[in-house]
């Protein structure tokens, strides 16, 4: 069996208490860009969830269709029609997110998220979780870090997106050490793949993936806070509601296949499973990419997907 982890930290310009809004927000905006007729995300289930241990949350179940965005040593092994189950609690500021795919039962990507209002020196927040695994720490910084120009929108910039309602905005280089608010996601990945031979190119290939769309998620979250700032969370519930109707719609599940509750489960009938690691992906949909045809790589590497053009669709 081959195990590999991974800690994500991503620093943002806003303080936990905000982003609680602004995550949910993203995550639906950014899930909708993603999604096109047959491919993209399907929201089957959003409800509120108690746990005995982290209690009250939300349970979002979602079916992620890939299709034909894989790259091709992946779309060799797996069926045409083809879906990742993820299942989301979250427990805000705390959140779990677990990945499987019943065509792979031996495939399973877990992750912890935590945020924290601190620059990122935090080296021991997931000692507990992660103590009996080798990790890595990879750094992302919203401002600094390059993304393919294929999906690049100054809009999205952080170094020249500037809130008029907050203030904040044009992230300088060394804005982690003078900018207010600022807080941190921590993420704790774990990728689980026991197919002799394939263990490594596929545990490196998720965690590329997941970190793109993080880059890519966060990025959108600071420059979307005018739009966000200001929503209650009864506000973002309702568009979170409707803009996943939409992205149902978009793909073609008709009638929407999504349920949102406004009554806490009991904890004795909803419980999240003892197995599921203890944070957040949160976000969003598995980057939905291409293998890029014209550039060189080594021969070891991983074969890398790159985002959709996103200048091409719009909300």
């Amino acid at each position: 069996m081959s195990e590999n982890c991974l800690i994500f930290t991503s620093h943002r310009g806003e303080r936990v208490t905000e982003y609680r809004i602004g995550q949910l927000y993203m995550i639906s905006k950014h899930s909708h860009e993603q999604s096109d007729r047959g491919e993209g995300v399907e929201v089957v289930q959003n409800e509120p969830y108690e746990d005995p241990n982290h209690g009250n949350g939300q349970l979002t179940e979602k079916r992620v269709y890939l299709n034909s965005k894989l790259p091709s040593w992946a779309r060799a092994v797996v069926p045409k029609i083809f879906y990742v189950t993820e299942k989301a609690w979250n427990y805000y500021p705390y959140t779990i997110t677990a990945l499987q795919c019943s065509f792979l039962p031996k495939f399973s990507i877990h992750i912890e998220t935590k945020y924290e209002d601190n620059k990122g020196s935090n080296d021991s927040i997931f000692d507990k979780e992660a103590k009996d695994l080798e990790r890595e720490v990879c750094f992302i910084d919203i401002a600094s870090d390059e993304i393919p120009e294929r999906y690049y929108k100054e809009s999205e910039d952080p170094k020249y997106f500037k809130s008029q309602k907050t203030g904040r905005g044009q992230l300088k280089e060394g804005w982690r050490e003078t900018h207010q608010p600022i807080m941190c996601s921590y993420k704790l990945v774990t990728v689980k793949f026991e197919v002799w031979g394939l263990q490594t190119r596929v545990e490196q290939f998720v965690h590329k993936v997941v970190r793109d769309i993080l880059l890519i998620g966060h990025r959108q979250a600071f420059a979307w806070v005018d739009e966000w700032y200001d929503m209650t969370m009864d506000e973002v519930r309702e568009f979170e509601r409707a803009t996943q109707e939409a992205t149902n719609k978009k793909i073609g599940i008709f009638p929407p296949a999504i349920s949102i509750s406004s009554i806490s489960m009991p904890s004795s009938t909803r419980s999240a499973p003892s197995s599921a690691p203890s944070t957040p992906l949160s976000t969003d949909a598995p980057e939905f990419l291409t293998v890029p045809k014209d550039r060189p790589r080594k021969k070891s590497a991983p074969e890398t997907l790159t985002l959709p053009d996103l200048g091409k669709k719009t909300l």
